[in-house]
């Protein structure tokens, strides 16, 4: 069976409008996420902002994070942080995969 865009989470398919809607935020808000290179959704032939559900959740969470005063370059921050560390816990997980069960001593 087919996959359709609309299963796939990463798939572009919202408008800065209907994103701005969805959400309750101003159209603004979300250039201004894509200009600090906070949320960059990607852009549609005719150069148009599109969103995946993705990008939706990353809005949400930073309209969480600047509500609470923080600004888009420390949000940013926060995001590059985050990832870091999510990185650093698969490899960790994976080094550990590699080594020998530990011994009941």
């Amino acid at each position: 069976m087919t996959r359709l865009p609309i299963d796939d989470h990463h798939a572009p398919l919202y408008s800065l409008g209907q994103v701005a809607d969805m959400l309750e935020v101003q159209q603004s808000f979300l250039r201004r996420l894509d200009e600090f290179e906070v949320v960059r959704p990607q852009r549609s032939s005719g150069g148009q902002r599109r969103y995946s559900r993705a990008d939706i959740n990353r809005v949400q969470y930073v309209a969480e994070l600047s509500g609470e005063g923080m600004t888009l370059v420390a949000i940013r921050r926060i995001l590059e942080l985050e990832h870091q560390v999510k990185a650093l816990k698969a490899e960790l997980a994976a080094t550990r995969r590699l080594l020998p069960p530990a011994t009941g001593d």
